[in-house]
């Protein structure tokens, strides 16, 4: 066990600790939940654990670091509000070296919630009388939360104000796709109360935890997304959305994104469902707006993106046999600026704030990046594969080009905004 463990740490973690909703996440169709401000977990799936257990060292430090493995149950009371609960993977601690639990919320300060409410029960001893309350007001507020949720997830585009005063992350409080995606999450594993309570999540590392108002682009990569053993109906479905897309043309689309615009203190949204409409010229406007603050582009942001996806580019090249189908890239930079950095201030120096370092005394997944400006990382590994994959019936060998392709037509991209941008 770790000796950052310490015997409170690990006493507060085996009581269970409440999962709560993740505000960023911004793509895809897997629940993710916060374990605490530095960690996120998700469903786990077999083959993406298989990845990050396995993965090349060069790959790492574009990759979320993997953190273990925990056990997570769901309670209902009797309103029929759900929450859920992370529990030790079979009472072992030694799986979870590289979580910090000093931040987790304990379970007996439970946040429940459904797709019409959250109760917070503070503690045991709270009277009766003050809960049948709080439910009854809770109750009346619900239709009302059941219409703008209905139309949050129907807004392809939507913007959502934040008071310019204050702590500005504080304010974080509706993300259309991540309650979407708990709602879907929690229906499911409802569903199946009968027949399981106990779900495998992974643990990893929160990419967001650094920025107060984290900007995030999810794009989906590649010109194919369906994995070797999909059916020949998810084979067809999944043609067909990159047909229709960007995918099949230029090798990535838009999944997501989150951009934060200081001159009217809104929030931006975009869904995948607007990405798969866009045109080249679309998803070229798109990755405009992300970069755009309201007032004017992040022009002191392309250089150590640019630097980060080239770097990717120079590391994926060198890998035999992989194929990340159906995976995504995020692209991550806060949307408060630091306010000694002027916005035309020397290039060299802004690239020194996202220099990573590698702290290689604490272990195998040790890649622990210092602040910087902008974070690029490649997520969602349910579909990969490799010959390293000994049950694999499809071995692929050489690059994966599709995903190249597309690495290689965004970076040209980002390069004509750079370009345009300082004519």
């Amino acid at each position: 066990m770790s000796p950052a463990f310490g015997a409170m740490e690990v006493e507060h973690y085996a009581k269970g600790v409440l999962l709560q909703p993740f505000l960023h996440q911004v793509g895809g169709h897997s629940c993710v939940l916060r374990f605490n401000d530095k960690t996120i977990c998700k469903p786990l799936i077999q083959r993406e654990h298989q990845f990050y257990e396995t993965l090349p060292t060069e790959i790492r430090r574009f990759t979320p670091q993997y953190k273990g493995v925990v056990s997570v149950s769901f309670e209902e009371d009797e309103d029929g509000n759900l929450c859920l609960i992370a529990y030790p993977l079979n009472g072992d601690q030694s799986n979870l070296e590289n979580v910090d639990h000093s931040d987790c919320e304990p379970k007996n300060k439970v946040s429940r919630w459904t797709n019409k409410k959250a109760v917070l029960l503070e503690n045991d001893n709270i009277a009766k009388e003050r809960v049948r309350q709080h439910r009854k007001e809770e109750k009346m507020k619900s239709h009302k939360l059941d219409d703008e949720f209905e139309w949050l997830k129907k807004s392809e585009v939507l913007y959502y104000s934040l008071e310019k005063k204050g702590h500005i992350s504080s304010q974080f409080k509706h993300n259309p796709w991540s309650m979407k995606c708990h709602q879907q999450q929690l229906q499911r594993m409802k569903e199946n109360a009968k027949h399981r309570n106990q779900y495998k999540f992974i643990l990893l590392e929160n990419l967001t935890s650094r920025y107060e108002v984290p900007c995030v682009l999810d794009l989906k990569m590649g010109t194919r997304q369906h994995g070797d053993d999909a059916s020949e109906e998810k084979k067809a479905n999944q043609i067909r959305k990159c047909q229709q897309s960007t995918s099949a043309v230029i090798g990535v689309r838009v999944c997501g994104m989150q951009v934060y615009q200081t001159g009217t203190g809104q929030l931006m949204f975009m869904n995948k469902y607007h990405g798969r409409k866009l045109s080249v010229q679309g998803f070229k406007e798109a990755l405009y707006q992300f970069f755009h603050n309201g007032k004017y582009l992040r022009r002191e942001l392309f250089d150590a993106v640019l630097k980060k996806l080239t770097e990717l580019k120079t590391v994926l090249e060198k890998q035999e046999s992989y194929r990340f189908y159906s995976s995504s890239l995020l692209i991550i930079y806060d949307g408060k600026e630091l306010q000694e950095v002027a916005v035309d201030s020397d290039s060299e120096y802004l690239e020194d704030l996202s220099e990573e370092s590698s702290d290689e005394s604490a272990g195998a997944y040790a890649y622990k990046p210092t602040t910087s400006t902008v974070d690029v990382r490649m997520i969602d590994f349910a579909h990969t594969t490799c010959k390293f994959y000994g049950e694999d019936s499809v071995v692929h060998e050489g690059q994966d080009m599709g995903y190249l392709f597309g690495l290689q037509n965004l970076i040209a991209i980002i390069k004509e905004i750079r370009d345009e941008s300082s004519e």
